[in-house]
Formats: structure tokens, sequence, C-alpha cells
């Protein structure tokens, strides 16, 4: 009888494990401070998924913003139709442009850095400005993953 509790204890364990964080780890999410009269904020953190996935989606409570997309800043090609480059109405060369991407990939076992002049999550239309050393929760939403939610420190720089 004593095995027997110990086999189920160490099953549940192994369940719990395997499925509590579904299957994507996030670390160090943490979001930039912002100026007084800024709209907009950015959300950066390290995603790993244990299998191929991609983040979807992100959502945080209304009273932090109104608006929130998953966005990429990359540098701009110059207007000579380089391939991957935007319409050629839109390009400054050399200069930098943010956009919002429908998803971003994640590769298993690979650390996707949302980061600074990279990838990132937008806050847009944010109802206060982002005061140091405040927190809140931001949910994501992955394509086969469960949702999960973190906690976001507003810092100065990536911890």
């Amino acid at each position: 009888m004593r095995r027997l509790i110990l086999l189920l204890m160490a099953l549940a364990l192994v369940a719990a494990g395997c499925g509590g964080d579904g299957g994507v780890a996030v670390d160090k999410p943490w979001a930039r401070n912002s100026p007084m009269m800024a709209s907009a904020g950015a959300i950066y953190m390290d995603l790993e998924a244990a299998e191929d996935d991609r983040l979807i989606g992100a959502s945080v409570d209304s009273s932090i913003a109104g608006k929130v997309e998953i966005h990429e800043t990359a540098m701009m090609g110059d207007s000579t139709g380089e391939e991957g480059s935007m319409d050629d109405e839109d390009q400054v060369s050399g200069a930098m442009t943010m956009r919002e991407v429908g998803e971003i990939a994640l590769p298993a076992g690979t650390t996707v850095n949302l980061e600074p002049g990279g990838f990132h999550i937008m806050l847009l239309d944010i109802t206060a400005p982002l005061e140091l050393g405040e927190t809140f929760d931001v949910t994501l939403t992955f394509e086969n993953a469960e949702e999960k939610t973190v906690e976001v420190e507003v810092r100065e720089e990536a911890p």
C-alpha cells in the first residue's frame, strides 16, 4: 500500500510538471519606464518553448493600456527594392521602423529575446505613465501552449 501511495504521488508530481506552464518558459519580463506624456510603452522578456510554437497575442488589464500588439523594430533597407523591404513610399534609407507583426515564431529549445530594438509587446493608449518599481500582469497567448500570465516590473533597463 505504501508503494502504491508513493507511486501515485510521483505520478502527480510528473503530471504537474508537464502541464503547468504550457511548455513555454518566460524569463526576465520587464517594461521600460515611460515619460509623463507618453501614450505607448513596451514589454520585453525571453521566451523558450519546449516544442515549436508561436506567440500570437498578449493582453493587459484595461487600466494599464487600451490596446496591446506584438511589434518588431527593424532597420529599413534602402529604396532599391531589396527583398523583404517595405513599400518604397514608406522607406527612408537606414531608418529604424516599428511595425506590428501577427506572431513571433518560437522554435523548440531556442531562446527568443523580446528586447529593445527587436521584437517586443507594445502597449498603446497607456492610461498612466509606467513608473519605476510598478508591476502589472501581461497574459501571453500561444498558438499551441496554454495562455500564460506573468508579472512585469517597470525598470530603466533589462534585469
